[in-house]
């Protein structure tokens, strides 16, 4: 849960210089880790990287001068990196930079009690060690169950304190509703019941600015104080845009988990879809700055983050549908072929004429559970996909596929051989 922090200037330049503490000990550790090869000695562990930090405190008065807490827990967090790694769940960690990881985290001893207090109705504070009581909006209530928090900076200047706790999932509304949900770029989604929904973006005059913006800052000569005020001023209309989109994400995923039973979504591979087409040198890649156009486009319509909040809030009622074909089959009568969507937005069917929004279409699709093979076969409900090779429907006249049943995506009738 994240707060807006409101520290004064001097509290804000030890913030500042404790980020730099933290960055700076878990930079450390990581050159240590990286530095292991095959047949040397085994990298320091935690306890010895604690070690190895008390007599740096000791050498050096600027290092001294922070906060032991701060530093040490920036050395626990880095183990804790390093074993997920090792466990397989987690990336490698890597080096953090200043300006972009600008943060630490606090540990308390007694629970957030301990160090939070409130104030007024929008005012709250949290104690840091050897920085006090730092004042940050009280715009909800903080847990009570949270050990520990963290004070991070973002791009555009602005302080957050975020506490670490774990909501509870929503119950579901128990009126055995199902919907489906079709991400895509125009439309960031379409629901099964005609709801088109699409992330804010920046506007008109906003993405003029930013595109002047950005033109100045490849003039701004690097390391200047008039390209730091540039990145600055990017930064902010970023986080702009940035916090548009998460607000559309948390309302989207809330309403969608209060409203409907089973929720399900295509399984879709995000991050080999967004992948560059660059290529190499010996062979170089084709429409590149398309490619990387629409790349950006999936990354600001929030495909991922609608997901994973979904399987946050709606805990074991998110479906994954194989995401094959749902655009091209019609949901009334069941045939698949590529000219059935007209364009982008127009869904026709050229077997019994229906016609819809595109998107919508593929929404009911994987609401129903279908999806098509790689060789034309219709899938059933939730089973398999079957791999034996099936010709394309061109007709749905005596296959069944026009039942009431298979409309409403409760039946595996397959079509003849």
């Amino acid at each position: 849960m994240r707060f807006r922090l409101e520290p004064t200037p001097t509290q804000e330049a030890a913030l500042l210089e404790y980020c730099s503490h933290a960055r700076y000990v878990w930079n450390l550790a990581c050159e240590q880790h990286q530095h292991w090869r095959p047949g040397r000695a085994s990298a320091p562990s935690y306890v010895e990287q604690c070690r190895q930090l008390t007599e740096a405190r000791k050498e050096f008065a600027w290092l001294a001068a922070g906060s032991q807490t701060v530093q040490q827990q920036a050395v626990r967090d880095f183990a804790q990196a390093m074993a997920g790694f090792f466990a397989g769940t987690h990336r490698r960690p890597t080096w953090r930079k200043m300006g972009v990881h600008e943060g630490f985290r606090i540990v308390g001893r007694r629970g957030a009690h301990w160090d939070v207090r409130r104030l007024s109705r929008r005012v709250g504070q949290v104690r840091i060690p050897k920085v006090g009581w730092v004042r940050f909006r009280w715009s909800r209530h903080v847990p009570g169950q949270a050990k520990s928090f963290r004070v991070n900076r973002d791009r555009a200047g602005r302080w957050h304190v975020c506490f670490a706790v774990i909501p509870p999932p929503m119950e579901e509304p128990g009126t055995g509703d199902v919907v489906g949900v079709d991400r895509g770029v125009a439309v960031s989604a379409a629901l099964s019941t005609g709801e088109l929904l699409s992330v804010p973006g920046l506007r008109e005059t906003e993405a003029e600015r930013l595109l002047r913006l950005q033109r100045r800052l490849t003039r701004a000569k690097p390391g200047s104080r008039r390209r730091a005020c540039v990145k600055l001023a990017i930064g902010r209309i970023k986080a702009r845009q940035t916090d548009r989109r998460k607000d559309w994400v948390e309302q989207t995923s809330t309403r969608l988990a209060r409203r409907f039973d089973l929720i399900r979504v295509e399984d879709l591979k995000i991050k080999s879809m967004v992948r560059s087409a660059r290529g190499t040198i010996a062979a170089p890649g084709r429409n590149v700055r398309a490619k990387a156009g629409l790349n950006r486009s999936i990354h600001a319509a929030g495909w991922g983050q609608l997901v994973t909040r979904l399987e946050q809030k709606a805990s074991g009622r998110v479906e994954k549908i194989n995401p094959a074909y749902t655009s091209q089959i019609c949901h009334v009568c069941g045939h698949c072929a590529a000219e059935n969507r007209e364009s982008q937005a127009v869904f026709r069917c050229r077997a019994c004429g229906h016609t819809d929004h595109a998107d919508v279409n593929a929404a009911k699709n994987i609401a129903a559970g279908r999806a098509v093979t790689a060789r034309g076969a219709l899938q059933p409900l939730g089973g398999a996909v079957n791999r034996e090779p099936q010709p394309v429907l061109s007709s749905v006249q005596g296959t069944g596929l026009e039942s009431p049943a298979f409309r409403r995506g409760r039946t595996s009738m397959r079509p003849p051989m």
